[in-house]
């Protein structure tokens, strides 16, 4: 087989630590890896499955389809939830799939129960508070309404409230005054709802920062998503190794072509780089329509011919530039994008910062063109 031109390898046995590190910093030791996006760009099953090994009893993902795609491919374990519903979601199919499900108002909870009486299986549901995030969740004042409804179909055996939950908007900054008000909004909630008759299994509210730094929000379940893929939620405070974390990406790909120019070569779409000497120019088979950001031109860090440099001019749709100066260098070799930065290669954060964006986009957004490769996934079952 031909080597790939570039290539996306997950190392699952990385994903399998992380979750496990996660869980063990939670006292009730319970755990959702969120593996929406797929898997955030690591591969949907791979990362479930890798998740499931680590310790994680539950999954999470956005889209219903995501949840019946895991149920499709054999999970049957443990309990996923799906969240971001859309009224015409196929109902019917997420009760048959035994998938948990999430009511932001009364609607929804009445579409779900009408799934449940058709189907004949009770559906497990997750009401859902807005505690400040202003997205999704019932706002404070139709709360105890979007209780009551759910109270008055599960006492008429269509389904059973399994989960409080809400969400917090200071994802990367824990300690902001805004994530001590939305605890406090959620107690407030989940006692209105307790007070209604509400017994539900678990009580949800943090992500990845605050299951590593706010155990006063881990209630009964914690909902990591980045960390689970090894990568810090908090960077201007704490890096993944300080975490206990392992990054479970790494992105390649090989020089498609090495040629020497002379001093004052443009370089790329509208010269946007000038060679200042004679020099050797590589080109990367990868841009922006493989997930390479264009405005990483001049900017992004790749790691080639043995040391660190940035790409060279404009990225393109296929391929961006390196100027690799006068370092040995052929066709074929290889170039690391971003790693976990164990042997100097840049990192996903990295990436996000000379981009200005987060390392959440860096990750989840490589296109379908890429090799994917599993690494570590021996007594992963799959």
């Amino acid at each position: 087989m031909s080597t790939p031109r570039a290539t996306a390898r997950v190392d699952a046995a990385a994903i399998r630590h992380n979750v496990a590190e996660l869980r063990s910093r939670v006292a009730s030791g319970q755990l959702l890896a969120v593996v929406k996006a797929d898997g955030y760009g690591h591969g949907l099953l791979t990362a479930a499955t890798a998740a499931v090994a680590g310790g994680a009893q539950w999954l999470g993902t956005a889209l219903l389809q995501e949840a019946l795609e895991l149920r499709a491919a054999g999970l049957t374990q443990p309990r996923v939830v799906a969240w971001l519903l859309d009224p015409d979601d196929d109902w019917d199919a997420a009760l048959r799939g035994d998938i948990d499900l999430s009511a932001n108002d009364a609607a929804t909870v009445a579409a779900v129960a009408g799934a449940a009486a058709r189907t004949g299986r009770p559906a497990r549901l997750h009401l859902k508070i807005d505690t400040g995030l202003g997205r999704a969740g019932s706002p404070a004042d139709r709360w105890a309404e979007l209780v009551d409804a759910a109270l008055r179909a599960q006492a008429e055996g269509v389904l059973e409230v399994v989960g409080l939950w809400s969400h917090l908007a200071y994802a990367d900054a824990p300690h902001h005054p805004t994530t001590d008000h939305q605890i406090e909004a959620f107690r407030a909630a989940v006692d209105t709802a307790e007070r209604a008759g509400a017994r539900p299994e678990v009580r949800h509210l943090a992500n990845s920062a605050a299951t590593l730094t706010r155990p006063d929000a881990h209630f009964d379940l914690v909902r990591p998503g980045l960390a689970v893929y090894g990568l810090s939620p908090i960077p201007d405070q704490a890096d993944s190794s300080t975490l206990g974390l392992r990054p479970a990406l790494t992105l390649t790909a090989r020089l498609g072509l090495v040629k020497r120019v002379p001093a004052g070569q443009g370089v790329s779409y509208l010269h946007r780089y000038t060679t200042k000497r004679p020099t050797t120019l590589g080109l990367v088979p990868l841009g922006y329509a493989d997930g390479v950001p264009r405005n990483a031109t001049n900017v992004g860090p790749v790691l080639a011919a043995g040391a660190r440099r940035t790409i060279a001019g404009t990225v393109c749709m296929d391929q961006f530039v390196l100027d690799l100066g006068d370092d040995p260098a052929q066709a074929g070799d290889e170039v690391v994008l971003f790693g976990p930065g164990d042997d100097g290669e840049p990192t996903a954060e990295d990436w996000a910062r000379a981009t200005g964006t987060i390392s959440y986009e860096i990750v989840t957004r490589l296109g379908p063109r890429l090799s994917r490769v599993v690494v570590g996934a021996d007594g992963i079952a799959g």
